[in-house]
């Protein structure tokens, strides 16, 4: 099994290091998590184990990560044997183990969802969230924002760029750009999604309506930075967090 991903971890782990994590991306998620002490979590599409990491860093008691691609668990696996935190890494097509059914109180799935190139690909990543986790469960995600713009959409000061062909649609390829200083160009293809798309595969997998929260700039951030750096990243925000809870019983076929 390969995956175009299988050639970028370092470059994932130092993206993660650039302002737009530190100070946005991060701390938006963190603060949507709440209190993670003594939780059981799920890095739905952990890549190279940064968000992994950091669950088991901010207290979560048991941590799995899982992803498709060999290259990004390789990497994950190799910085657990370096730096061991007692973190699971599984290679997985999307799918759970059977054993691992209904057993996290939270799943969390940054920019899984839009490489879902197709609607039962969505819907099955989505019920692989939902059958992981015990009744009453949370699967916090990171989904293209809805309402991205068209066209092409520079963020250069944070790294990135956006090209989009056409107004988007559901399954629309989106070409990500990673350009940041230290590494050559790369670019990865993800795939939009609508709001009600995305509402109605969560809905159909178990999931109350979403919570929807922006992403907002740290304190630290604005300090280092000032309010003008971040406009143009929140005037259009290219992802958005959606929080849901389980609405029925999982563990169970969905």
């Amino acid at each position: 099994m390969t995956s175009p991903f299988d050639t970028l971890p370092v470059t994932y782990d130092d993206f993660s290091a650039i302002p737009f994590r530190t100070h946005l991306e991060t701390p938006s998620v963190l603060r949507a998590l709440g209190d993670l002490r003594g939780a059981k979590a799920l890095d739905l599409g952990c890549g190279s184990g940064f968000y992994t990491r950091l669950l088991r860093h901010r207290g979560a008691a048991r941590v799995t990560g899982i992803d498709i691609s060999t290259g990004m668990i390789a990497h994950a696996r190799a910085e657990e044997t370096a730096r061991p935190l007692g973190v699971d890494y599984l290679l997985g097509d999307g799918t759970l183990p059977d054993h691992l059914a209904g057993t996290f109180d939270l799943v969390l799935g940054v920019y899984v969802l839009p490489y879902a190139t197709t609607l039962a690909e969505l819907r099955q990543l989505c019920t692989t969230a939902a059958r992981a986790l015990r009744p009453g469960g949370r699967f916090v995600t990171l989904p293209m924002h809805p309402d991205v713009r068209a066209g092409t959409i520079s963020y250069a000061p944070y790294g990135f760029e956006l090209t989009a062909a056409g107004p988007p649609a559901d399954a629309s390829p989106v070409l990500l750009h990673l350009r940041f200083p230290g590494h050559a160009p790369e670019a990865v293809t993800a795939y939009y999604w609508s709001r009600d798309t995305l509402e109605g595969a969560l809905r159909e997998a178990g999931f109350a309506r979403p919570r929807w929260t922006e992403l907002t700039v740290a304190e630290p951030g604005v300090a280092a930075h000032g309010e003008a750096y971040w406009h143009d990243y929140l005037a259009h925000p290219h992802t958005v967090i959606a929080d849901c809870r389980t609405s029925r019983p999982t563990g169970a076929p969905a």
